[in-house]
C-alpha cells in the first residue's frame, strides 16, 4: 500500500504550504469532567485524540505562571491545561507513533515571554528533534550557529513536501506569536506573522464570517491579496463566541450553534447536514469556499475550530484537499 502522509497516499507529493491542515482552537483547554465541564473549554477532546481524528494543526495560549510557561486560558486562575512542556511531551509521543505525519503548532505567547523560553520547554519535552526549519536540513536543525540571519533561519517563502519533511523527520512546524527576538539557539521557533496572516477571530455572530486580513495589523491595512503575494500562508479562523447572560461581558464559546459553525458543506451545500438556506455564510465548509473565491483561487493553508469533532470540521479540510481519508481514529 501507498504510504498516506497526514492520512492521504495524495498529499505526500504536496507542499506543506499548498495543504489546507485543519485545526483544534485553544486545543488544551478542553470540556470535559477533568474540567469540570468548564464553560471557558474551546474543545471536547484532547490534543492526540484531536490527532488521531484528523487535526493537523494545535492552537493554544501559553502563559507565564510562577517561572513556569504553563497552557492557562485567559488567566491560570480561569483554567489551567498544565506546564507547556508537559503538554509538549504528549505531542511527542504522539508523533513517535504516527511517523508520516507532519504536526503544527500555533502558540499564543501571552506574557512576551523570550524564544529562549519556549526553546527549553521543547527541549525538555524531547520534541525539538522532530522540529522543522525553514532552509535548513533537519539534522541541522538545533545546531545552527550563533552568527546565523535571524531572517534566514526564520523566514521561509518555499516549503517541502510532505513527503520531504517526512523522509528528514522534520515533522513538527511551530509558529509562535509574537516571538520577539529569533532565538538562535532555536530557530525552529518561527514568528508567526513573518509567515502567516489571519482573518478575524473575535466573532459573537457566526454570520459575521469574513475572508478580510485582520493580523497582522499594518497601516494602511494589508489586503489578504497582497499578504499572499508576499508568501504569507492564510489562516481562516471560523469560531463563534456568545456572552454569558449573567454576565454580558464575559464571552464563552458558542456551543449551542456549533453543528452550523462547523458544518463541513457536504455535497457542496452551504450547510450539508442541515439544508438550511438561513446557514448560508456560517457554514465551515461555505466559509472556506468563499475565501477560496475571493482570494483567486488560494485556499486557507490553516483553518482554526472549536469543539473539532462537531461537524466533522475535518471533512471540510479533506473537500478542500480533494482527498478521501485514510488511517484516522474515530473520536469516542
Amino acid at each position: 500500500s501507498p504510504i498516506a502522509c497526514n492520512n492521504s497516499p495524495d498529499l505526500c507529493s504536496r507542499a506543506y504550504s499548498s495543504i489546507t491542515h485543519m485545526g483544534a482552537h485553544d486545543s488544551a483547554f478542553v470540556r470535559d469532567a477533568s474540567t469540570g465541564y468548564s464553560l471557558a473549554g474551546n474543545q471536547f477532546y484532547n490534543a492526540t485524540v484531536a490527532l488521531s481524528a484528523g487535526i493537523r494543526l494545535l492552537q493554544a495560549q501559553v502563559h507565564l505562571s510562577n517561572g513556569v510557561l504553563e497552557l492557562c486560558h485567559t488567566y491560570c486562575s480561569l483554567l489551567d491545561a498544565g506546564p507547556l512542556d508537559a503538554w509538549l511531551a504528549k505531542i511527542k509521543a504522539w508523533l513517535d507513533a504516527h511517523p508520516n505525519d507532519v504536526v503544527t503548532l500555533l502558540l499564543v505567547n501571552s506574557d512576551n515571554q523570550p524564544a529562549d523560553a519556549f526553546g527549553a520547554a521543547f527541549e525538555r519535552a524531547g520534541i525539538a528533534a522532530y522540529a522543522f526549519t525553514p532552509g535548513l536540513p533537519a539534522n541541522t536543525t538545533n545546531t545552527t550557529s550563533s552568527s546565523s540571519s535571524s531572517s534566514t533561519a526564520n523566514t521561509a517563502t518555499t516549503w517541502p513536501t510532505l513527503q520531504e519533511m517526512i523522509a528528514t523527520n522534520a515533522r513538527l512546524v511551530t509558529f509562535i506569536a509574537p516571538l520577539g527576538a529569533p532565538s538562535a539557539a532555536h530557530p525552529y521557533l518561527l514568528d508567526e506573522f513573518a509567515h502567516v496572516f489571519e482573518t478575524p477571530y473575535n466573532i459573537t455572530s457566526s454570520a459575521s464570517f469574513t475572508c478580510a486580513l485582520d493580523r497582522p495589523a499594518t497601516d494602511p491595512p494589508t489586503a489578504p491579496l497582497d499578504a499572499l503575494a508576499a508568501g504569507r500562508l492564510p489562516l481562516l479562523n471560523h469560531f463563534a463566541y456568545v456572552e454569558l447572560s449573567l454576565a454580558p461581558q464575559v464571552l464563552v464559546p458558542d456551543v449551542g450553534n456549533i453543528d452550523v459553525t462547523n458544518d463541513p458543506g457536504d455535497n457542496g451545500s452551504s450547510s450539508g447536514n442541515n439544508n438550511n438556506n438561513n446557514n448560508t455564510g456560517r457554514a465551515l465548509g461555505e466559509h472556506l469556499r468563499r475565501c477560496a473565491g475571493e482570494w483567486q483561487g488560494r485556499a486557507p493553508a490553516f483553518v482554526l475550530v472549536d469543539f473539532f469533532n462537531r461537524g466533522p470540521a475535518v471533512r471540510a479540510a479533506d473537500r478542500a484537499n480533494g482527498i478521501e481519508p485514510v488511517g484516522r481514529e474515530e473520536v469516542p
